[in-house]
């Protein structure tokens, strides 16, 4: 676990040789807070303006980018965790929602709390046993992450939280490689396509199929960006048979072939 400030993140980065504002995919956790200005910032190829209090939760395995000019100019913090770190994973709205929460009211005072008591903790390291700092970093981030998750206009439903949905949206991330036919997520599941379907309407306002298509063109993006696969590997970890299905898939749904999206998503501004 790590917190760090934006104007040491730009330090890091310069002693490191890091290119912050070019595309990153970690394996851990970024919890993003604005104390005052604004901060711009990319996730999954959809950009984000961060307001003063604004908070932006970047999961594993996202694509993302900052504007080094603006962690220049705004102060805020940044959370940095590996993936099993707090016992509790609350998530926002849903599942790898990207997009920002502004707390309001109580809200905001209680996250601004909790993140003061987290950072005060992170920099004693040496006032208690080395276990127990631990252990408090873990559960104080755990309250942290539960306030975030209760401070967007409809927090997240506990009846939902194991529904057709989550069960379907976690299939797909396991096997979207492997199958993109929703009646194969439906069977192994025990659901008929009516029911994923309705449930993902509800939960997202797309059909399943639509979801589906969506999460393959979002990993197909991913591996453009942060790889250096051609497009026809990157069909085959995909599941497709043929390169040139894939190029179909793509350009019917982005418009552009995978290598004109590389082209445009890979300049840095």
């Amino acid at each position: 676990m790590d917190v760090v400030g934006f104007a040491e993140l730009l330090e890091r980065g310069r002693r490191r040789g890091i290119t912050l504002s070019a595309p990153q995919r970690p394996s851990f956790h970024h919890l993003i807070h604005v104390g005052s200005g604004a901060l711009r910032h990319t996730v999954d190829f959809s950009d984000h303006t961060l307001t003063e209090g604004s908070w932006l939760w970047v999961r594993p395995r996202q694509v993302h980018r900052y504007f080094p000019d603006d962690l220049a100019a705004a102060r805020g913090t940044i959370v940095i965790w590996q993936p099993g770190f707090p016992t509790t994973d609350p998530g926002q709205g849903p599942p790898h929602d990207p997009s920002p929460v502004l707390p309001t009211g109580p809200h905001a005072r209680a996250t601004r709390l909790a993140l003061r008591h987290l950072t005060h903790e992170y920099a004693d390291l040496a006032s208690i046993p080395l276990d127990a700092h631990i252990e408090t970093l873990r559960l104080l981030l755990s309250a942290l992450l539960l306030r975030l998750a209760h401070a967007r206009p409809e927090a997240p439903s506990p009846a939902s939280a194991d529904g057709p949905f989550r069960r379907f949206h976690d299939a797909v991330e396991r096997d979207l490689c492997r199958t993109h036919r929703v009646g194969d997520y439906a069977a192994a599941l025990g659901y008929s396509v009516r029911t994923l379907t309705r449930a993902t309407r509800a939960a997202t306002g797309s059909s399943a199929k639509q979801y589906l298509d969506a999460r393959i063109l979002l990993e197909a993006k991913r591996l453009l960006v942060h790889t250096e696969a051609s497009s026809a590997e990157i069909a085959g970890r995909l599941g497709f048979a043929d390169p040139g299905d894939f190029t179909k898939f793509f350009r019917v749904r982005d418009g552009r072939t995978p290598l004109e999206f590389r082209t445009v998503a890979r300049g840095v501004g």
